[in-house]
């Protein structure tokens, strides 16, 4: 059989599967079940367009891979079959571990272990299953292996997963303000004692890179709507895990249901990963269309006001909201709602948002001048603004019923 098969990606055109053994990962049920995870949660809420999911990007992300491996080779950085086999395979496979939602339900489903964490059960299991075959990308994604700069390639500041979400996410929800230029990034990549560095000519689109990361943050990923869609959402899975503890039989998928008895205290051993690899979104919207007809009011008024996108009213604020205010609209909605003082929290809630650009103290984007001399980004650019964007920028916010 023909293996070597072409996808046509709307960003960056046809994508060529280089290997059999690619093939063969993308073909398990592991990974085609990421086709069925959406990759920006309830984004769509906000930007109709945004149903894309983990599965392009996961696609997304390798083909610019291939391309970062073809421009350093170009440049004269060794790059073995095996660590380029094995660079495609830990950017394919980075996100495997997202659960329905991707990040809106990451500590919700299960609270004690991140989709990082799973994503490496996974790779782990396939590894298994390919004779071993998975194991330097188990290592470069561990930050385990010996060269340093192939690690950066899939898990830094400037990283291949970033060039890719940024720019498909940017195209999926229409805001123009987060399109980068990945490619000319890519072109500009190279190696220097081992670490990855970005060469003088591309400053500008790194700049931009930065700029965009900002304004992707504040436009889109904490975009109040999406923002208070995710809170009723974790609220639902909040209540129904409350409801099966006490005895209740919630009608869902039966993967869902076994997720759903977990305590804060359980492990996550290969049997409860065989069981995570088949809940996607669907589980969730089919468990929701169900709940919002269920007997208990807070469970179905919660799964109503997803299926119907009947959401709270949310405030967002520099400064904190006052105790007077919160306990003001506290008691506002146990009234309006006829709730119990224990039922208002999965109606009410006030929490906080960061933003942080850059951060200085965490893998630097690093500029080779053209002396060179490397500087990280904030020292070589003569863009006032971009040390600011590298300081956390924190918003306060409140939501409570309409």
């Amino acid at each position: 059989m023909n293996k070597f098969k072409i996808l046509n990606d709307p960003i960056y055109g046809f994508i060529n599967i280089p290997s059999e053994l690619v093939f063969d990962i993308i073909e398990h049920p592991f990974f085609q079940r990421l086709r069925r995870i959406s990759q920006m949660g309830l984004s769509h809420f906000v930007y109709q367009g945004a149903h894309h999911t983990r599965f392009e990007h996961a696609l997304g992300a390798m083909f610019l891979m291939q391309r970062a491996i073809s421009s350093l080779r170009k440049k004269g950085v060794k790059i073995s079959e095996n660590e380029n086999d094995s660079l495609l395979l830990a950017i394919l496979l980075h996100d495997i571990g997202h659960g329905p939602f991707s990040h809106t339900l990451e500590h919700s489903l299960v609270t004690n272990i991140h989709h990082e964490e799973i994503s490496l059960l996974f790779m782990e299991q396939l590894n298994k299953e390919f004779d071993g075959k998975l194991t330097t990308a188990i290592q470069i994604l561990k930050g385990q292996y010996h060269r340093k700069f192939l690690n950066q390639l899939v898990s830094s500041q400037l990283d291949i997963d970033r060039l890719d979400y940024l720019k498909r996410d940017s195209f999926y929800t229409g805001v123009t303000e987060g399109n980068i230029n990945s490619e000319r990034i890519i072109s500009m990549l190279n190696v220097v004692d081992d670490s990855l560095v970005v060469e003088e000519k591309g400053i500008y689109s790194v700049e931009k890179f930065i700029v965009a990361r900002r304004l992707m943050y504040w436009m889109v990923y904490l975009h109040k709507t999406s923002l208070v869609a995710d809170f009723v959402l974790l609220n639902i899975l909040k209540k129904a895990k409350e409801l099966v503890s006490k005895g209740a039989e919630l009608p869902c998928s039966g993967s869902l249901q076994v997720f759903l008895k977990q305590t804060e205290t359980f492990t996550f051993n290969d049997e409860l990963l065989l069981e995570f690899s088949k809940i996607d979104d669907y589980d969730i919207i089919m468990a929701l269309k169900q709940w919002k007809n269920y007997p208990d009011k807070v469970l179905a008024t919660l799964s109503n006001s997803i299926i119907n996108r009947k959401l709270p009213k949310i405030s967002i604020q520099d400064n904190e909201f006052s105790k007077v205010t919160i306990q003001q609209k506290r008691e506002e909605t146990k009234v309006k709602l006829a709730i119990s003082d224990n039922d208002v929290d999965y109606f009410f809630g006030v929490g906080m948002i960061e933003n942080q650009a850059y951060n200085l103290h965490n893998s630097s984007i690093d500029i080779l001048l053209k002396s060179g001399e490397i500087k990280d980004i904030t020292e070589a650019s003569d863009h006032m603004n971009l040390l600011a964007l590298s300081k956390p920028v924190v918003k306060h916010f409140m939501y409570y019923p309409k």
